[in-house]
């Protein structure tokens, strides 16, 4: 009778916890990069009434008899099964499509991991955890290039201070494509405007215009807005071959084309590039594609794309990539330490991290403007709370039980 009790006992006490992790994940249904527990009991212990016997000669063996002690906790299992991802609107907020974690900086060297990414800056730039200010690791570009490998070691906090400023730059290529019309005759022009910079920035206005001087020969001519400023090796030819493309080894470009701007800049030194001109029966279009030169520029916006590289947008009408969101993964997920606040922390099982891009060696792909929400189903919730309860008062009926049974063997002495 004893024993039966004391088995009771332990069905009520890890019954309840069970009740304690199902309340848990209810209570986070809608917490933002929640993963749902899970709880498995074992038996404990049995005594031993009688071993067991093998056969001997006419008789048969015998089976042991067991008398169990009770049950107790097996495991509580985090489990991290992805979940459905949630639109936000904010380019900041970033949710994880596939395995892997966003690691946040804590105290000194300590390193968290967490899948939920509602992150913004705060007022230094830093990218952070809006919950609790801990930094996002990744990697920061260097004259807005990032590490080409990558490497683990190399990341740190990502700081994108807003109104930050890129220097100017000048011009030092141009590159010319579309169509010359092969039917315009000979003494025919087509003009078109460009602008370049020089080196602090300023914008100068220059035409090139072509002249046809051949079937398949224009010449060129670069002149400034400014007739004061005197445009060098403004001059020269462009040759067609015969399937009407570009002919280099015919054409005579003088490079580079140089002028003094006059507004206290560097000369300004670029070359020009005709290789994407072609010259079909059809109109001319010609245009500039490409220059290199810009003026200042300030921060304006940002754009995250599904590697976690963070693209800056500047109102010179460039846009560069400032850093990159890290991402973890782990040999066995199952094994990391709730930490609270919806981070983890490594531990001996979970192996140690495996940092890298989104999209390699198993990690997954950043959606920028999303959330990862809750794991947890409520239908599977309320089930086992059913399952649980009645396990519950069923241990209590055995203590029940047990105790009515004592009275009665107190009351045979009466």
């Amino acid at each position: 009778m004893m024993r039966s009790m004391f088995s009771g006992v332990t069905g009520l006490r890890n019954h309840q916890i069970k009740m304690d992790v199902i309340g848990n994940n209810i209570a986070n249904v809608n917490t933002v990069g929640f993963k749902k527990s899970r709880v498995t009991f074992q038996d404990t212990l049995s005594q031993t009434m009688r071993g067991a016997a093998a056969p001997q000669g006419n008789r048969g063996g015998t089976n042991p008899m067991q008398v169990g002690l009770g049950m107790t906790i097996a495991s509580i299992d985090t489990i991290h099964s992805p979940s459905s991802a949630e639109s936000t609107g904010n380019m900041t907020d970033m949710a994880i499509e596939g395995d892997g974690y966003f690691i946040l900086q804590g105290e000194g060297l300590d390193q968290y991991y967490t899948r939920a990414g509602n992150f913004g800056f705060d007022t230094n730039g830093n990218l952070v955890n809006t919950a609790n200010g801990l930094k996002v690791l990744g990697w920061q570009t260097d004259d807005f290039k990032l590490p080409s490998d990558r490497s683990p070691q190399d990341i740190g906090p990502i700081q994108i201070r807003k109104g930050m400023m890129v220097q100017p730059s000048d011009t030092t290529e141009v590159y010319f494509s579309k169509n010359l019309n092969a039917e315009t005759e000979s003494g025919g022009t087509y003009s078109i405007p460009f602008k370049v910079y020089d080196s602090i920035g300023c914008a100068h206005n220059l035409t090139i215009t072509f002249t046809k001087t051949a079937d398949n020969e224009w010449d060129y001519e670069i002149t400034h807005e400014d007739g004061t400023i005197t445009v060098q090796n403004n001059t020269g030819t462009i040759a067609f071959a015969t399937d009407n493309t570009y002919d280099s080894a015919n054409s005579t470009v003088n490079n580079p084309v140089t002028f003094t701007p006059g507004t206290g800049a560097a000369d300004v030194e670029f070359t020009v590039d005709f290789s994407g001109i072609t010259q079909y029966a059809k109109e001319t279009n010609i245009d500039m594609t490409y220059q290199d030169g810009y003026t200042a520029g300030t921060l304006t916006g940002i754009t995250v794309d599904t590697s976690g590289v963070i693209t800056g947008i500047f109102d010179n009408g460039r846009s560069w990539p400032l850093a990159q969101v890290a991402i973890a993964n782990f040999d066995n997920p199952a094994g990391l330490i709730k930490a609270g606040q919806n981070m983890y922390r490594s531990s001996n099982n979970s192996g140690e991290p495996q940092i890298g891009e989104s999209g390699t060696g198993g990690r997954g792909t950043i959606a920028p403007g999303y959330l990862e929400m809750s794991n947890v189903d409520l239908s599977e919730e309320f089930t086992q709370m059913i399952i649980t309860q009645r396990g519950f008062q069923a241990n209590s009926r055995i203590i029940t039980a047990s105790d009515e049974m004592l009275q009665e063997l107190i009351n045979i002495k009466r």
